[in-house]
């Protein structure tokens, strides 16, 4: 009897364990399953306050005022050279290139120098910088060997110092938006530039000068004194997952303000508006490789340039990728 009793304890002992054993499994699956459905973590900017090297802290810090303050020393009036208009770097690069979505920094360093398509060649960090200033700042490149451009690339390096090179972290740049099923549409994007827009950018789209009108408290988003047609934010998705998570006042991507189309529509009424023109022959030797919706010909395709701006861009993608 006791021996029989001492059997059926240690069965149901071992169905206990068995059993105990198989929802650990399940939950430790479970977690896991959880955590890999987890999208990455948000690259977040390292803290220039943490630079022990006195020299390296100081290049860096001027690094980033020259990228928060461009126009104070570079700009019509500026204190060191005339290289740009009235706008800060950080008005494309949102919080000195730290902000994330916000056309910031964090994969510049892990990822040039690089090959891209527009020039044909392998780019570097100073490359990538005089073009900012040749096109969004509209004006021209600074000396490569000057103390400024030194300290920007000094700054820029930092801020992705962390980053694995060929990677581009988690929130890193602008996000691209999906294409829609129509043409974005300038005029239901002027009907949201009245609504959201106008108190900071203006009715006109001036901005809103700075005291001492040497540069602006919000920039310009079309006229003299914005970005060139040959700018970055001049190609719609790059504009519209720009506004996505940082337009109107107050977004960003935890808090996102317009949805996709509106973000689209706008895009489109701001470029669609008057801009300094770039003489732009000299890019694209290889036409085949021109984005999607870049504005301007000749393509490699029988889509029009008015397509090529405003979409709809699901043909054309579709056509490309029959031609891969």
């Amino acid at each position: 009897m006791v021996i029989l009793l001492g059997l059926v304890i240690a069965l149901v002992l071992t169905r206990t364990n068995q059993h105990a054993s198989f929802l650990i499994e399940r939950n430790t699956s479970r977690k896991e399953k959880k955590q890999d459905s987890q999208p990455a973590s948000i690259w977040k900017s390292p803290d220039v306050a943490a630079i022990n090297d006195p020299q390296e802290k100081e290049l860096v810090s001027y690094g980033r005022e020259l990228i928060a303050n461009t126009a104070k020393y570079l700009g019509p009036e500026g204190t060191v050279g005339r290289h740009s208009n009235r706008m800060n770097c950080q008005n494309c690069h949102l919080d000195a290139g730290t902000k994330p979505f916000g056309n910031n920094y964090a994969a510049v360093f892990s990822t040039y120098p690089k090959f891209r398509a527009r020039s044909g060649t392998k780019e570097t960090i100073v490359k990538r910088i005089s073009d900012c200033f040749e096109r969004s700042l509209n004006g021209t490149a600074p000396d490569s060997t000057s103390r400024e451009l030194k300290a920007m690339i000094a700054y820029i390096s930092f801020l992705g110092s962390d980053v694995k090179k060929g990677i581009s972290p988690q929130g890193s740049g602008i996000q691209k938006l999906t294409f829609m099923m129509r043409a974005a549409d300038p005029l239901k994007g002027k009907l949201i530039y009245q609504a959201k827009c106008v108190s900071c950018h203006g009715r006109n789209g001036e901005g809103l000068p700075a005291a001492g009108k040497k540069t602006f408290t919000y920039p310009p988003l079309w006229g003299p004194d914005s970005y060139n047609d040959a700018a970055g934010l001049y190609r719609l998705s790059n504009f519209a997952g720009y506004i996505k998570n940082n337009m109107p006042y107050g977004a960003s991507y935890k808090n996102q303000l317009l949805n996709d189309e509106e973000s689209w529509d706008l895009a489109a009424f701001v470029n669609s508006q008057s801009r300094p023109h770039k003489d732009q022959h000299s890019d694209w030797s290889d036409n085949s490789k021109k984005p999607i919706d870049f504005p301007f010909g000749p393509y490699t395709d029988q889509f029009t340039e008015v397509q090529h701006k405003y979409g709809p861009f699901n043909p054309i993608k579709k056509a490309h990728l029959k031609n891969l």
